[in-house]
């Protein structure tokens, strides 16, 4: 089993359900009392979300390769951003170390493709949704047709995480609003599945909220880290 080095903390919210999947996962393949080998490095996200909002990305990314690069020196073999938005810094990252870089976006598009899904809503921070770092990898690389909302959406779905979520806060109200959104997408825009494009939003809705496939992004990504350290 190789070693993954997860860079976490982003927020510690999501990782600490990465963790638990990473473990989970690894103990149903390989049974008995197996578990995941995992280094991790988890930031104060403050100081992070502080270089986001401000668009300090360079200053993001260098605090990213210099972790990266702590955790390969610490023997890790493959490399988790235990986040979608701050892999619009992904190639950077995987430049500045010698393991590969299991991305997100990839793992989520094969899952979609898999599904015959074409036209995904796209829920995620503001960063994700109005960037053409995730977006467009999913459409060049794909040939997806990523939605995300419009502007009210956008700054709903993004003050849920950030003021809730990110902070363990998880609330019937912002799961009514979010599942509105969905409805008001499949009517107005005819998407045919939802990326959870933010590894918190699994902590609010689901495929059970659905008749329409939902794509967990923290359990697929999970996946295909536990693919790549058992192959």
């Amino acid at each position: 089993m190789k070693t993954l080095g997860l860079l976490g903390g982003m927020s510690w919210e999501s990782t600490a359900i990465y963790y638990r999947l990473l473990n989970e996962i690894v103990r149903e393949r390989l049974g008995g009392l197996h578990s995941a080998k995992l280094l991790l490095w988890s930031f104060d996200f403050a100081e992070i979300a502080e270089r986001q909002h401000h668009g300090d990305w360079h200053g993001a990314g260098l605090l990213l390769i210099q972790a990266a690069r702590k955790l390969e020196s610490g023997g890790a073999e493959g490399l988790l951003l235990c986040t979608n938005t701050m892999h619009k810094l992904a190639d950077e990252v995987q430049a500045a170390v010698s393991i590969p870089l299991i991305h997100i976006a990839d793992a989520t598009a094969v899952a979609v493709k898999s599904a015959g899904v074409d036209r995904p809503a796209l829920l995620a921070t503001r960063f994700t949704m109005e960037q053409d770092f995730y977006k467009g990898r999913l459409a060049d690389r794909y040939g997806l047709q990523p939605v995300v909302p419009e502007q009210a959406g956008r700054d709903m779905v993004h003050k849920v995480i950030y003021d809730e979520l990110c902070q363990g806060v998880v609330s019937t109200e912002s799961k009514a609003a979010y599942i509105d959104e969905i409805t008001r997408m499949r009517r107005d825009e005819k998407i045919d599945g939802v990326i959870m494009g933010c590894t918190e939003i699994t902590m609010l809705i689901g495929q059970r909220d659905f008749d329409i496939p939902v794509f967990d992004t923290t359990r697929i990504h999970a996946e295909a880290a536990a693919d790549f350290a058992l192959a």
